[in-house]
């Protein structure tokens, strides 16, 4: 299939799925692929202005085959601010998920605020007590491909989080962390 064939497919794709899922979506934005949106009860999804979104191997490479993921589980929120650039990447949010402006998630990244199920092997197998805390991205901070973010985790303004790693603690602002988990690497000056 032709690349313009496939932007207007996920154009449209994406235009039936932010009517459905009542997505608030902003001016000027780009988003290309079908993106994958769902909305639970009560939940909320916002993209801010001037946003680019890849969503599939087509509009971004070095994210695999893989597509965007914004999804919101009860009454879960995901605030994406302005500027923001996103590729191939999962967000899924149980509590709340914010995103500041000028922030820039690599390809493959996720990011969720829930740990999908208890560590109790009784509450695991009835789905109860599950953990949720929100996660905060700050403006300009860089999270770099195929990134883990978990839950109750802020990354400070202006922060780079480095290819492949996760992400369980906060970081500070202007600080470069990267590792499994991430560990500080230097200052940015």
């Amino acid at each position: 299939m032709s690349r313009k064939i496939s932007k207007v497919l996920g154009m449209m794709h994406n235009y039936l799925y932010i009517k459905r899922y009542n997505v608030r979506v902003g001016k000027g934005n780009t988003l290309n692929g079908r993106l994958f949106l769902f909305n639970g009860l009560g939940g909320e999804i916002k993209i801010g202005n001037n946003c680019l979104i890849n969503s599939g191997k087509e509009f971004n490479p070095i994210g695999g085959d893989c597509r965007t993921i914004l999804r919101t589980e009860k009454s879960g929120k995901i605030i994406i601010g302005n500027h923001v650039g996103i590729s191939n990447s999962a967000i899924i949010a149980f509590s709340e998920i914010i995103i500041a402006d000028d922030v820039m998630i690599g390809g493959n990244c996720m990011i969720f605020d829930s740990d999908f199920h208890s560590l109790d092997y009784f509450d695991r197998m009835n789905d109860r007590n599950v953990r949720s805390e929100p996660v905060e991205i700050r403006e300009g901070a860089f999270i770099g491909c195929s990134s883990i973010i978990l839950k109750g985790v802020t990354i400070g303004k202006h922060s780079v989080i480095g290819a492949g790693s996760v992400v369980t603690q906060s970081i500070p602002e202007n600080e470069i962390w990267a590792g499994n988990p991430a560990r500080f690497i230097r200052k940015i000056l």
